[in-house]
């Protein structure tokens, strides 16, 4: 049974192909065409998985989709009614930035697409899965025989939140919340509202929040209201995205409390930085909250995040720190980037009853290169490399890390989410506090009060942070032990927490060796990780790797066994105006 799961015509499309339960591939669309959250047909990530004219479509069994299209129908029909007919907004195409509208034909969308791009006439059938299903479906990859399970996301097709049980290898839903009370969509639209890009910068309004104080937060709360039965209600004296969507999302007295929104080239001041702190710790006391309910009224204190809102790692910490809950896990691929993974587990193991067997326990499911491809690459960009055995590379890297240089690390295939985790990212020295700064203006250009990951070795990991489980895929933001702050000044957040990532030799023995090299030689088995980018999508291949080594101010570029330290100025020239061009 080979399944291939789909997002086809909303932010993050892309693929995944599980054979006989197990995922073969997971791949972004925008890896690829190279466009963050890309909203396009995923067609190159089709033609890498089954090859340039969708060869491999034979060997698919079914084609699964995280939709529910009559659900969506049903939901949106409601809507419109609810507030009509200023509600005729949200059947603009610019009121959903996730085109909602094209899901409720999707079935037509996809065969058109292959018929477009491929030629291709007959497709395997076409299944749609529930959203929340989709995310749900982690369930079954998870460390947990069973276990609650929490979706929260902007919103699905008839939900924004949902509670699952998961228990003997099956799924059963407890408690939805209605289409449109959602968080997500709250803290998507005041990311928009605070002059960043909603739907993709939700992470640096948390980053933020640790800069701001408590003055909006008893405001806020009105926006977002608890029940005593453990559930919320978003409050729409302030919100008008029920029935204007995004062209439209605020209410008058949102403005009258909060003020004008900041344009994106606006300096930020400290009511923008307050009102991100209350932003996050109302969508933190609401989660807390929902999980205090699911804990009483079940008893279990296995729980699994999935969905947009999962990512939020400061949230995920507080449920350890201040809930029952014993562990989480939250999967790499929490957000839509997981749903047609999502969507084939759901249909392998729910759908058809096969049982589990299969833990995922590393995310590196896209695409690998060989050294051919690795030598032709350096070769046009004009560059020398040597090739090293990995008893000499690991501490040649680890040297360089300890002297603070910047070294980019590709490896192997590509991660599948949001997060490099260790196969395509930049790793840095944590002991010098400039570090980040440095980092952020001379490689990522980004905002400077957004952090760093701290990468661990696991056998560490208690030891520098207040946790006690794993955390491979970089989900949770513990704080960081006192005592140890001072050694990893350059990843302690501004309110003392790091979003890290536990390192297992089992699951990357190659990036577990140089953070275990780099201790060695320093005593501190961490080290910075970032992903591998500039204002882009996570680099793929090696002339993009190439090409982002030479346009920023990293010192080292490690291709596989292939160590580069050549940034000759004909090379950076050419991959500057390259990049400019494309």
């Amino acid at each position: 049974m080979r399944i291939l799961g789909l997002v086809a015509s909303t932010h993050d499309s892309g693929l995944a192909i599980l054979d006989h339960g197990q995922p073969d591939m997971v791949i972004e669309e925008e890896r690829l065409n190279r466009v963050k959250k890309t909203l396009a047909f995923p067609r190159h990530a089709i033609q890498a998985a089954l090859g340039p004219k969708a060869e491999g479509l034979s060997s698919i069994d079914v084609i699964v989709t995280p939709w529910d299209q009559r659900a969506l129908a049903a939901n949106a029909a409601k809507a419109l009614l609810a507030r009509f007919p200023m509600s005729l907004s949200l059947l603009s195409r610019r009121a959903h930035t996730p085109q909602k509208n094209e899901v409720v034909l999707l079935d037509r969308v996809i065969r058109r697409k292959f018929r477009r791009y491929f030629g291709v006439d007959r497709l395997p059938p076409i299944v749609s899965v529930g959203h929340h299903n989709a995310h749900a479906a982690m369930y079954f990859v998870s460390p947990f025989a069973d276990a609650a399970v929490l979706v929260m996301d902007g919103y699905g097709d008839d939900a924004a939140t949902s509670i699952y049980a998961g228990t003997n290898g099956k799924l059963q839903r407890r408690w939805r919340s209605s289409f449109m009370n959602s968080i997500g969509m709250v803290y998507t639209l005041v990311t928009e509202y605070l002059g960043f890009g909603g739907f993709s910068d939700e992470g640096k309004v948390m980053a933020l929040a640790a800069f701001g104080d408590a003055t909006y937060v008893e405001r806020f709360s009105d926006c977002i209201k608890l029940t005593a039965e453990g559930g919320y209600i978003v409050n729409m004296d302030y919100f008008s995205f029920d029935t204007y969507g995004e062209i439209r999302p605020f209410k008058q007295k949102f403005y009258d409390t909060f003020g004008p929104p900041r344009g994106a080239d606006q300096p930020l001041d400290d009511r923008h930085r307050a009102i991100a702190f209350a932003l996050q710790k109302v969508t933190e006391d609401t989660i807390l909250h929902i999980v205090r309910a699911i804990t009483a009224s079940t008893g279990q204190k296995r729980l699994v995040l999935s969905g947009g809102v999962a990512l939020n790692c400061v949230a995920n910490a507080r449920i350890l720190e201040m809930t029952d809950i014993e562990k989480i896990w939250v999967p790499p691929c929490a957000s839509d980037t997981g749903a047609p993974l999502g969507a084939a587990l759901w249909h392998y193991h729910q759908t058809l009853g096969k049982p589990r067997g299969f833990e995922l326990k590393h995310p590196f499911y896209g695409l690998a290169y060989s050294d051919d491809e690795i030598v032709r690459a350096l070769d046009a960009a004009g560059l020398t490399a040597e090739r090293l055995p990995e008893a000499a590379l690991m501490p040649r890297v680890a040297a360089d890390l300890a002297d603070g240089k910047i070294v980019g690390w590709f490896q192997g295939r590509f991660e599948m989410g949001p997060r490099a985790l260790g196969n395509r990212s930049i790793l840095a020295d944590p002991r010098k506090a400039a570090m980040r700064d440095v980092i952020n203006a001379k490689i990522k250009q980004r905002e400077s009060f957004r952090p760093f990951a701290p990468a661990v070795l696991i056998e560490h990991a208690a030891e520098y942070f207040f946790i006690n489980q794993p955390d491979p895929f970089m989900t949770i933001a513990p704080c960081i032990r006192p005592e140890k702050a001072h050694l990893i000044p350059a990843a302690v957040h501004a309110d003392g927490t790091g979003r890290i990532q536990t390192v297992e030799r089992t699951a990357n023995p190659r990036y577990y060796g140089i953070i275990e090299a780099f201790g060695k030689l320093t005593g501190v088995p961490v080290l910075l990780n970032t992903s591998f980018n500039r204002q882009e999508p996570i680099v793929a291949t090696p002339a993009e790797a190439i090409s982002c080594f030479l346009r920023t101010g990293m010192d080292v570029l490690v291709l596989g066994d292939y160590y580069v330290a050549d940034r000759n100025t004909a090379a950076i020239g050419k991959a500057t105006a390259s990049f400019a061009s494309s």
